[in-house]
């Protein structure tokens, strides 16, 4: 075994001390077991294929993954990974063990989709593009990791480290990225030292997790008959001030911070004063203080305008509920970091491009903590995710496979 993929069993080296990030990716591919898994990702693309439309047509809805983690489990099986299980929050994991324990990479893809319980998930194929709701993200992401696993067999590549596959949960939406802190809070607690999410398409990397703060915010009162009870303080009226005073906030452009009311709902009829109004509010930064600064002015609004909407009628009457239903924490893996540079050298070993970027994801939490974690994109081209005519074309699909297997291999370097 060359000493490239070999690992000293005298104990765990500090993190990439014996490797140089910045050329790693163009060493490993000089050792023979190393370019034989990646012509086995590159050839067997059209297998991995038929496995992104198996698992995209089975559903995943918003905290009801189980059908989905229930197949990747079997795959996990049947690939020969070791401990599989779904744990108390719903991840799917499974090992694969390296020559030592250290260091502990651990590779994931997201089950869930935004799409509710009945959606129609069934693929339609023309050709190489394909189209179903969560085609892109994120079956791509799920397929590849499985791909990584059977090109390492199909190899026999043993990695210094061992690496532990995970499809998490709650990832999308109001999931408020459950699956991962379970990981990282409880399940697998001080022992990750490395983490990559492959989440979307394309041949792109997220070093930078943009952090976000999600609000329910309700306003109740006595409510009422429009015109015989006219004069009370209305719920919906009070959302609308809020509304209207968040809509006017000043943001900077620079770091990019963003607000947004997605939904709202409440009231009984067109003839009554509501008893309770309700909407929902996403505030978003990659920069940890300007998100503070934001929340702390929406919290200001909110509570003005409320009072505003009592004064108007001379009552105290309207209560209000600010429930922080979503908390993405901001963090990144610096362009300078080793796990960055490592990404980047396993791109340009490859002759691929790679364009880092900002994102959302599971690597949120790893970031946050000071773990080094990156999410990378698996390939091809996706176009209108997160929609019901979501699209994957599977062109060259299999560069962004070969890459996830090199970065693979290369992160279970001591």
């Amino acid at each position: 075994m060359s000493p490239v993929i070999a690992v000293l069993l005298m104990g765990v080296a500090p993190a990439w001390a014996q490797q140089n990030p910045a050329d790693l990716g163009a060493r490993l591919l000089k050792e023979p077991a190393v370019r034989a898994a990646v012509a086995a990702a590159r050839a067997d693309e059209p297998a991995t294929i038929a496995e992104q439309i198996e698992i995209c047509e089975v559903e995943a809805p918003p905290f009801k993954e189980q059908k989905r983690a229930e197949l990747y489990a079997r795959k996990f099986r049947a690939l020969g990974l070791q401990n599989v299980r779904i744990d108390a929050e719903g991840n799917v994991l499974g090992e694969r063990p390296g020559t030592a324990p250290r260091p502990h990479l651990v590779f994931s893809a997201h089950l869930d989709t935004v799409f509710p319980e009945g959606t129609d998930v069934t693929v339609k194929r023309d050709g190489p593009r394909l189209a179903a709701p969560g085609i892109g993200d994120d079956c791509r992401g799920l397929t590849v990791v499985l791909a990584v696993v059977r090109a390492l067999n199909a190899a026999k590549v043993q990695t210094p480290g061992p690496i532990t596959f995970v499809g998490t949960v709650g990832e999308e939406g109001l999931g408020d990225l459950r699956g991962v802190k379970y990981l990282f809070n409880e399940g697998l607690k001080g022992r990750i030292d490395r983490f990559v999410s492959v989440d979307g398409t394309g041949l792109g990397a997220a070093n930078v997790a943009v952090g976000s703060l999600r609000y329910r915010i309700t306003v109740k009162g006595p409510g009422g008959h429009s015109y015989g009870a006219f004069g009370m303080s209305n719920p919906i009226h009070a959302l609308g001030r809020i509304i209207a005073s968040v809509a006017e906030f000043d943001v900077p452009r620079e770091p990019k911070t963003t607000f947004n009311v997605g939904r709202i709902g409440g009231g009984t009829s067109v003839n009554s004063i509501p008893f309770e109004a309700w909407a929902e509010v996403d505030m978003r930064s990659a920069d940890p203080a300007s998100l503070q600064s934001l929340d702390a002015r929406f919290h200001q609004a909110v509570d003005r305008a409320v009072a505003e909407e009592d004064a108007r009628w001379g009552q105290r009457v309207l209560s209000v509920d600010k429930a922080l239903v979503g908390n993405r924490p901001a963090g990144q893996s610096p362009p300078d970091s080793a796990i960055v540079r490592t990404a980047i050298s396993v791109s340009r070993a490859l002759d691929l491009p790679l364009v880092l970027d900002e994102g959302s994801t599971d690597s949120n939490i790893p970031m946050s903590l000071g773990i080094p974690a990156i999410t990378i994109n698996g390939g091809g081209r996706g176009q209108r995710a997160h929609s019901l005519d979501e699209t994957f074309d599977t062109t060259d699909s299999w560069q962004g496979t070969v890459r996830a297997v090199l970065l693979a291999i290369a992160l279970t370097q001591p």
